[in-house]
Protein backbone atom coordinates (compact mmCIF):
# COMPACT_ATOMS: atom_id res chain seq x y z
CA UNK A 1 0.00 0.00 0.00
CA UNK A 2 1.28 3.49 1.13
CA UNK A 3 4.23 2.43 3.04
CA UNK A 4 6.97 3.03 0.87
CA UNK A 5 5.85 6.63 0.88
CA UNK A 6 5.77 7.62 3.95
CA UNK A 7 9.32 5.61 4.11
CA UNK A 8 10.32 8.22 1.60
CA UNK A 9 8.79 11.12 3.66
CA UNK A 10 11.06 9.55 7.01
CA UNK A 11 8.42 8.48 8.58
CA UNK A 12 8.22 4.39 10.36
CA UNK A 13 5.15 3.33 11.75
CA UNK A 14 4.44 -0.39 13.10
CA UNK A 15 2.31 -2.85 11.80
CA UNK A 16 -1.31 -1.31 12.77
CA UNK A 17 -0.34 2.89 13.18
CA UNK A 18 -2.93 4.01 15.90
CA UNK A 19 -4.11 7.46 15.71
CA UNK A 20 -7.30 9.21 16.13
CA UNK A 21 -9.86 11.39 13.75
CA UNK A 22 -8.58 14.93 15.52
CA UNK A 23 -11.15 16.44 18.06
CA UNK A 24 -10.43 15.63 21.66
CA UNK A 25 -13.51 16.66 24.69
CA UNK A 26 -12.00 20.06 25.94
CA UNK A 27 -10.60 20.08 29.38
CA UNK A 28 -13.11 21.56 32.33
CA UNK A 29 -10.06 24.18 32.70
CA UNK A 30 -10.41 24.97 28.55
CA UNK A 31 -14.30 25.20 29.17
CA UNK A 32 -14.37 27.78 31.98
CA UNK A 33 -11.76 29.88 30.02
CA UNK A 34 -13.85 29.85 27.19
CA UNK A 35 -16.89 30.87 28.99
CA UNK A 36 -15.24 33.54 30.81
CA UNK A 37 -13.45 35.21 27.12
CA UNK A 38 -17.05 35.23 25.88
CA UNK A 39 -18.10 37.33 29.02
CA UNK A 40 -15.07 39.37 28.74
CA UNK A 41 -13.89 38.28 31.79
CA UNK A 42 -10.16 36.94 29.88
CA UNK A 43 -8.46 38.56 26.69
CA UNK A 44 -7.68 36.62 23.49
CA UNK A 45 -3.93 36.06 25.22
CA UNK A 46 -5.41 34.62 28.15
CA UNK A 47 -8.03 32.34 26.10
CA UNK A 48 -4.77 30.68 24.19
CA UNK A 49 -2.26 30.23 26.89
CA UNK A 50 -5.25 27.37 28.00
CA UNK A 51 -5.68 26.33 24.55
CA UNK A 52 -2.01 25.64 24.46
CA UNK A 53 -2.00 23.72 27.92
CA UNK A 54 -4.97 22.29 26.72
CA UNK A 55 -3.36 21.10 24.02
CA UNK A 56 -0.10 19.44 25.90
CA UNK A 57 -2.15 18.32 28.14
CA UNK A 58 -3.88 15.51 25.09
CA UNK A 59 -0.41 15.36 23.21
CA UNK A 60 0.93 14.09 26.88
CA UNK A 61 -1.86 11.35 27.23
CA UNK A 62 -1.55 10.57 23.56
CA UNK A 63 2.05 9.84 24.53
CA UNK A 64 1.59 8.05 27.65
CA UNK A 65 -1.29 5.67 25.84
CA UNK A 66 1.29 4.97 23.06
CA UNK A 67 -0.35 6.36 20.28
CA UNK A 68 1.53 6.46 17.51
CA UNK A 69 0.35 9.67 15.33
CA UNK A 70 -0.51 12.40 17.23
CA UNK A 71 -3.16 15.18 16.62
CA UNK A 72 -3.29 18.38 18.23
CA UNK A 73 -6.76 17.37 19.31
CA UNK A 74 -8.21 20.78 18.30
CA UNK A 75 -8.31 23.39 21.46
CA UNK A 76 -8.42 26.06 19.68
CA UNK A 77 -11.68 24.84 17.02
CA UNK A 78 -14.88 24.99 18.09
CA UNK A 79 -16.93 24.14 14.61
CA UNK A 80 -14.49 22.11 12.19
CA UNK A 81 -16.67 24.65 9.30
CA UNK A 82 -17.12 28.05 11.11
CA UNK A 83 -13.61 27.88 12.29
CA UNK A 84 -12.24 28.32 8.91
CA UNK A 85 -14.79 30.60 7.78
CA UNK A 86 -13.57 32.73 10.35
CA UNK A 87 -10.41 32.69 9.28
CA UNK A 88 -10.98 32.79 5.51
CA UNK A 89 -11.80 35.81 3.93
CA UNK A 90 -15.11 36.16 2.03
CA UNK A 91 -17.26 34.54 4.87
CA UNK A 92 -19.87 36.35 6.86
CA UNK A 93 -20.96 33.79 10.07
CA UNK A 94 -24.67 32.84 10.17
CA UNK A 95 -27.32 32.10 12.62
CA UNK A 96 -27.12 28.78 14.65
CA UNK A 97 -28.41 25.65 12.62
CA UNK A 98 -28.45 22.24 13.94
CA UNK A 99 -25.55 19.71 13.35
CA UNK A 100 -26.71 16.73 14.72
CA UNK A 101 -28.85 15.77 17.92
CA UNK A 102 -28.93 18.73 20.20
CA UNK A 103 -25.70 20.03 18.57
CA UNK A 104 -25.24 23.19 16.43
CA UNK A 105 -23.33 25.68 14.52
CA UNK A 106 -23.20 29.18 13.17
CA UNK A 107 -23.54 28.65 9.42
CA UNK A 108 -21.33 30.50 7.38
CA UNK A 109 -22.18 32.64 4.42
CA UNK A 110 -19.80 32.95 1.43
CA UNK A 111 -20.78 36.64 0.22
CA UNK A 112 -17.73 37.42 -1.99
CA UNK A 113 -14.43 36.47 -3.09
CA UNK A 114 -13.07 33.52 -0.49
CA UNK A 115 -9.20 34.41 -0.08
CA UNK A 116 -6.46 32.65 2.16
CA UNK A 117 -5.42 35.23 4.10
CA UNK A 118 -2.21 33.58 5.49
CA UNK A 119 -2.00 30.34 8.01
CA UNK A 120 -4.19 29.26 10.23
CA UNK A 121 -3.51 26.06 11.53
CA UNK A 122 0.38 26.60 10.82
CA UNK A 123 1.24 27.62 14.44
CA UNK A 124 -0.99 25.12 16.21
CA UNK A 125 0.84 22.20 14.32
CA UNK A 126 4.07 23.61 15.26
CA UNK A 127 3.40 23.99 18.54
CA UNK A 128 2.13 20.47 19.13
CA UNK A 129 4.75 18.95 17.02
CA UNK A 130 7.42 20.78 19.45
CA UNK A 131 6.07 18.70 22.53
CA UNK A 132 6.51 15.32 20.78
CA UNK A 133 9.10 13.21 18.66
CA UNK A 134 6.09 11.21 17.33
CA UNK A 135 4.58 12.81 13.90
CA UNK A 136 1.75 14.62 14.02
CA UNK A 137 -0.92 14.96 11.60
CA UNK A 138 -1.97 18.44 10.48
CA UNK A 139 -6.00 19.02 10.01
CA UNK A 140 -7.72 20.57 7.81
CA UNK A 141 -11.64 20.65 6.72
CA UNK A 142 -11.69 19.75 2.74
CA UNK A 143 -13.22 22.19 0.30
CA UNK A 144 -16.30 20.02 -0.25
CA UNK A 145 -17.61 20.15 3.07
CA UNK A 146 -16.95 23.82 3.55
CA UNK A 147 -19.18 24.52 0.52
CA UNK A 148 -21.57 22.03 1.70
CA UNK A 149 -22.09 23.29 5.03
CA UNK A 150 -22.13 26.93 4.11
CA UNK A 151 -25.05 29.19 2.55
CA UNK A 152 -23.67 30.51 -1.01
CA UNK A 153 -24.19 34.13 -2.35
CA UNK A 154 -21.03 35.20 -3.77
CA UNK A 155 -20.56 32.26 -6.67
CA UNK A 156 -22.50 30.88 -9.78
CA UNK A 157 -22.74 27.42 -8.09
CA UNK A 158 -21.62 24.94 -5.82
CA UNK A 159 -18.80 23.24 -7.84
CA UNK A 160 -17.55 27.09 -8.64
CA UNK A 161 -17.48 27.79 -4.88
CA UNK A 162 -15.92 24.35 -4.35
CA UNK A 163 -13.08 24.66 -7.08
CA UNK A 164 -12.42 28.03 -5.16
CA UNK A 165 -12.20 27.13 -1.76
CA UNK A 166 -9.88 24.11 -2.80
CA UNK A 167 -7.22 27.22 -4.32
CA UNK A 168 -6.99 28.67 -1.22
CA UNK A 169 -7.20 25.69 1.37
CA UNK A 170 -3.94 24.40 -0.98
CA UNK A 171 -2.58 27.01 0.15
CA UNK A 172 -2.94 26.05 3.97
CA UNK A 173 -1.71 22.53 3.29
CA UNK A 174 1.55 24.12 1.69
CA UNK A 175 2.32 25.97 4.30
CA UNK A 176 1.96 22.88 6.56
CA UNK A 177 4.02 21.32 4.21
CA UNK A 178 7.06 23.92 4.69
CA UNK A 179 6.63 23.67 8.18
CA UNK A 180 7.44 20.13 8.13
CA UNK A 181 4.14 18.39 8.39
CA UNK A 182 4.36 15.04 6.55
CA UNK A 183 1.22 13.57 7.25
CA UNK A 184 -2.00 15.65 6.48
CA UNK A 185 -5.95 15.09 6.68
CA UNK A 186 -8.45 16.98 5.12
CA UNK A 187 -11.94 16.08 6.40
CA UNK A 188 -14.49 15.83 3.80
CA UNK A 189 -17.47 14.33 6.09
CA UNK A 190 -19.84 15.92 3.67
CA UNK A 191 -18.54 13.94 0.61
CA UNK A 192 -21.50 10.69 0.69
CA UNK A 193 -24.51 13.30 1.05
CA UNK A 194 -24.96 13.57 -2.70
CA UNK A 195 -23.30 11.13 -4.41
CA UNK A 196 -24.03 13.01 -7.94
CA UNK A 197 -21.36 15.57 -6.95
CA UNK A 198 -18.95 12.86 -5.99
CA UNK A 199 -17.48 14.48 -9.18
CA UNK A 200 -16.33 18.13 -7.35
CA UNK A 201 -14.99 16.32 -4.46
CA UNK A 202 -12.65 14.52 -6.45
CA UNK A 203 -11.99 17.42 -8.48
CA UNK A 204 -11.50 19.93 -5.77
CA UNK A 205 -9.30 17.28 -3.90
CA UNK A 206 -7.37 17.25 -6.62
CA UNK A 207 -6.84 20.82 -6.45
CA UNK A 208 -5.23 20.57 -2.71
CA UNK A 209 -3.10 17.98 -2.98
CA UNK A 210 -1.92 17.30 -6.45
CA UNK A 211 2.39 17.23 -6.50
CA UNK A 212 2.78 17.62 -3.36
CA UNK A 213 4.64 15.98 -0.75
CA UNK A 214 2.67 14.70 2.10
CA UNK A 215 1.10 11.60 3.31
CA UNK A 216 -2.67 12.43 2.57
CA UNK A 217 -5.64 11.13 4.14
CA UNK A 218 -9.39 12.18 4.27
CA UNK A 219 -11.66 11.45 6.57
CA UNK A 220 -15.64 10.32 5.60
CA UNK A 221 -18.35 9.37 8.56
CA UNK A 222 -21.39 8.28 8.60
CA UNK A 223 -22.89 8.59 5.15
CA UNK A 224 -24.53 5.82 2.38
CA UNK A 225 -21.16 4.75 1.48
CA UNK A 226 -23.24 1.98 -0.84
CA UNK A 227 -23.62 5.42 -3.19
CA UNK A 228 -20.33 6.38 -3.83
CA UNK A 229 -18.07 3.42 -3.51
CA UNK A 230 -16.07 2.81 -5.42
CA UNK A 231 -15.88 5.42 -7.09
CA UNK A 232 -14.92 7.22 -4.10
CA UNK A 233 -11.40 5.62 -4.53
CA UNK A 234 -10.61 8.16 -7.16
CA UNK A 235 -10.22 10.60 -4.36
CA UNK A 236 -6.36 11.34 -4.69
CA UNK A 237 -5.35 10.67 -1.20
CA UNK A 238 -3.49 7.47 0.21
CA UNK A 239 -5.42 6.67 3.32
CA UNK A 240 -9.27 6.84 4.33
CA UNK A 241 -10.08 7.45 7.72
CA UNK A 242 -13.78 5.78 7.65
CA UNK A 243 -16.76 5.16 10.40
CA UNK A 244 -16.98 1.04 10.63
CA UNK A 245 -18.12 0.53 14.15
CA UNK A 246 -21.01 2.64 14.35
CA UNK A 247 -22.70 0.96 11.48
CA UNK A 248 -21.97 -2.31 12.40
CA UNK A 249 -18.84 -2.89 9.76
CA UNK A 250 -21.26 -3.00 6.94
CA UNK A 251 -18.45 -1.11 4.63
CA UNK A 252 -16.58 -4.74 4.53
CA UNK A 253 -19.33 -6.39 2.15
CA UNK A 254 -18.77 -3.34 -0.19
CA UNK A 255 -15.01 -4.40 -0.05
CA UNK A 256 -15.51 -7.71 -0.88
CA UNK A 257 -17.77 -7.02 -4.25
CA UNK A 258 -15.00 -3.97 -5.32
CA UNK A 259 -11.75 -4.56 -3.75
CA UNK A 260 -10.66 -1.97 -1.64
CA UNK A 261 -7.48 -0.05 -2.70
CA UNK A 262 -5.69 1.91 -0.40
CA UNK A 263 -4.59 2.40 2.85
CA UNK A 264 -7.69 2.41 5.52
CA UNK A 265 -7.86 4.37 9.22
CA UNK A 266 -10.46 1.30 10.51
CA UNK A 267 -12.77 3.03 13.72
CA UNK A 268 -12.86 0.47 15.92
CA UNK A 269 -15.00 2.31 18.70
CA UNK A 270 -18.06 4.14 18.47
CA UNK A 271 -17.63 7.81 19.02
CA UNK A 272 -21.36 8.27 19.62
CA UNK A 273 -21.60 5.91 22.46
CA UNK A 274 -20.80 6.26 26.25
CA UNK A 275 -19.82 2.84 26.62
CA UNK A 276 -16.06 1.99 26.29
CA UNK A 277 -16.09 -1.43 24.26
CA UNK A 278 -14.15 -4.18 25.71
CA UNK A 279 -10.88 -4.82 24.35
CA UNK A 280 -12.15 -8.52 23.23
CA UNK A 281 -14.76 -6.30 20.72
CA UNK A 282 -12.26 -4.22 20.03
CA UNK A 283 -10.44 -7.12 18.84
CA UNK A 284 -13.03 -8.87 17.22
CA UNK A 285 -13.75 -5.47 14.99
CA UNK A 286 -10.01 -5.46 13.89
CA UNK A 287 -9.93 -9.21 12.90
CA UNK A 288 -12.94 -8.87 10.84
CA UNK A 289 -11.37 -6.12 8.75
CA UNK A 290 -8.10 -8.62 8.24
CA UNK A 291 -10.21 -11.03 7.08
CA UNK A 292 -10.92 -8.32 4.06
CA UNK A 293 -8.00 -6.17 3.95
CA UNK A 294 -4.51 -6.18 3.54
CA UNK A 295 -2.90 -6.15 7.47
CA UNK A 296 0.04 -3.83 5.56
CA UNK A 297 -3.17 -1.28 4.92
CA UNK A 298 -4.59 -1.05 8.24
CA UNK A 299 -4.57 2.08 10.46
CA UNK A 300 -6.09 1.57 13.85
CA UNK A 301 -8.17 4.79 15.46
CA UNK A 302 -11.58 5.80 16.51
CA UNK A 303 -14.74 5.84 14.05
CA UNK A 304 -15.04 10.03 14.23
CA UNK A 305 -13.72 12.91 16.93
CA UNK A 306 -13.80 12.24 20.48
CA UNK A 307 -14.35 16.03 21.21
CA UNK A 308 -18.33 14.36 22.11
CA UNK A 309 -17.14 12.07 25.22
CA UNK A 310 -15.84 13.24 28.31
CA UNK A 311 -12.02 13.24 28.96
CA UNK A 312 -12.00 9.81 30.58
CA UNK A 313 -14.32 8.25 28.40
CA UNK A 314 -12.01 9.54 25.46
CA UNK A 315 -8.94 8.34 27.40
CA UNK A 316 -10.59 4.67 27.77
CA UNK A 317 -11.76 4.83 24.29
CA UNK A 318 -8.01 5.34 22.85
CA UNK A 319 -6.87 3.16 25.69
CA UNK A 320 -8.88 0.23 24.26
CA UNK A 321 -7.47 0.49 20.51
CA UNK A 322 -3.79 0.59 21.13
CA UNK A 323 -3.85 -1.68 23.54
CA UNK A 324 -5.30 -4.15 21.08
CA UNK A 325 -3.45 -3.05 18.00
CA UNK A 326 -0.04 -3.28 20.49
CA UNK A 327 -1.12 -7.38 20.74
CA UNK A 328 -1.84 -7.73 17.39
CA UNK A 329 1.51 -6.59 16.30
CA UNK A 330 2.92 -9.78 17.51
Amino acid sequence: MSRAKLEQLGIELPLFPTTSVGSFPKPDFLMKARGDFAKKLISRADLERVERQATEFWIRQQEKLGVDVLVDGEMYRGDMVAYFAENLEGFEIGGLVRSYGNRYYHKPIINREVRWKGPITVDWWKYAQSLTRKPVKGMLTGAYTVMDWSFIESYPDRRAATLALAREIRKEVEALIQAGAKIIQIDEPAVSVRPEELPVAIEAMHVVTDGLAAYFITHICYGAFEHIYPEMLKLPVDNFDLEMSNSGLDMLALFKKQPYTKDISFGVVDVHSHLVEAESLVEQRLRQALETLPKEAIWVDPDCGLKTRTVDEAIAKMQALVHVAQGLRN
